[in-house]
């Protein structure tokens, strides 16, 4: 004998969602590689539903990270009007990497890189100072140690040294690191 069982989930509202309005200022943030045209696979589902053309939002994208070809980025997308405005928020790694100088590489091509170049220490602060107000750090050392933490995840040297050790160093007190 079988049993049938009903469930109850409210009162169907028959309301559809509340229609886009094109004078709402929207901000999407998206994962890209500098200087390519995303997949529109992937930026169908987000821009879609707000009235834009994927391939259209793509190339606004490719246009506006040039400068960072070859390396991964964060896309800010803001959208108003149904006009989208594409702009580079830069991370800690993306900058680090910028700072080697290495050529672009062809992604498909060449995979599990070793990034074994040397940046400056002056280099690492001018990229602390960016990425100053995005950091939780009281002062600029901290972010500093922030921007050592991530070269030494990219496994180059600092000043000709193991980013490591010289986090110590500035732990220590015996690298100045200037606020100004």
């Amino acid at each position: 004998r079988l049993s049938t069982c009903l469930f109850f989930f409210g009162p169907a509202s028959g309301k559809m969602p509340p229609k886009f309005d094109p004078n709402e200022v929207k901000t999407i943030y998206v994962r890209a590689v500098g200087g390519e045209i995303g997949a529109t696979s992937t930026l169908a589902p987000k821009v879609g539903p707000l009235g834009l053309n994927a391939k259209k939002v793509g190339e606004d994208i490719m246009k506006c990270s040039k400068e960072w070809k070859g390396l991964r980025v964060t896309v800010k997308l803001t959208i108003k009007n149904r006009q989208a405005s594409a702009e580079i928020v830069p991370s800690s790694t993306s900058l680090v990497l910028r700072a080697l100088k290495e050529p672009p590489r062809d992604r498909k091509k060449v995979k599990h890189i070793k990034h074994s170049g040397n940046i400056p220490l002056e280099e690492i602060i001018n990229i602390a100072r960016i990425m100053r107000p995005r950091s939780m750090a009281r002062e600029l050392k901290g972010t500093v140690k922030e921007i050592l933490g991530s070269a030494f995840s990219t496994g180059c040297t600092v000043e000709g040294k193991c980013p490591k050790d010289l986090c110590d160093e500035i732990t220590a007190g015996t690298v100045e690191i200037p606020e100004k």
